[in-house]
């Protein structure tokens, strides 16, 4: 009896063991952003230049599964290939701003209703498979401060959406909406809708790359 314990006992301790030494494997889910992430100047190379500096860079495997032009429910049609099938520990949902322009663009933007609907339906089956959610809000269409961008009334109305469905299902958030315009306030004086943190509205300058990447790590590490 003694022996089978002693035995059990090793085992339940080289398999926690094992746990802690395989790195948590993170995947950030998105569009167009999440894609232009994994570039030299983009947030999530930056976050792993953060890690490597705070010599952490072995404990996160960081993953980018963005692609260009994605709404929510493109999201839901490749969430088995490109992020179940790779299983990872904590998907990061970066999407929305298209489910906004496009309806301005192209008219297919999405349905304050239905973006919700997919975006519970997103969480649930990740957190149905274990795996830890984190949310982001859409950060901006436009950088002015003064709510004179076209798409500031829509892209609230989705941040709030995220926010409360973010607390119904207890997902760590990284209210970018919010960072974005309490940064524009304080660093955007000339009101310009570009040139701050994004180069077209939209998309990140470096600056804009570092501060995603500051913003991401302060909830993904905490």
């Amino acid at each position: 009896m003694k022996i089978r314990l002693f035995v059990f006992s090793c085992l339940a301790f080289f398999s926690i063991a094992m746990k802690q030494d395989k790195p948590i494997r993170v995947i950030f889910f998105g569009d167009s952003i999440t894609q232009a992430g994994v570039g030299p100047t983009g947030y999530i190379t930056k976050m792993k230049q953060i890690l490597e500096s705070q010599a952490a860079k072995d404990k996160y495997e960081l993953i980018g599964a963005g692609i260009g032009g994605n709404k929510v429910y493109d999201l839901y049609l490749r969430l088995e290939d490109d992020v179940l099938s790779k299983k990872p520990d904590v998907v990061v949902i970066y999407v929305g701003v298209n489910d906004v322009w496009h309806k301005r663009t192209s008219l297919t933007g999405t349905d304050i209703d239905k973006f919700e609907k997919f975006y519970v339906a997103l969480i649930k089956k990740f957190q149905t498979n274990n795996i830890k959610v984190i949310v982001c809000t859409p950060a901006c269409i436009g950088e002015r401060t003064d709510f004179s961008n076209d798409s500031d009334g829509d892209l609230n109305l989705f941040s709030q959406t995220i926010r409360n469905v973010a607390g119904k299902m207890n997902c760590p958030i990284v209210d970018l909406r919010k960072e974005f315009l309490a940064y524009n306030l304080e660093n955007n004086k000339e009101n310009k809708e570009k040139g701050i943190l994004t180069t077209d509205r939209v998309h990140l300058n470096e600056l804009g790359n570092q501060f995603v990447a500051e913003k991401m790590l302060s909830v993904l590490t905490k």
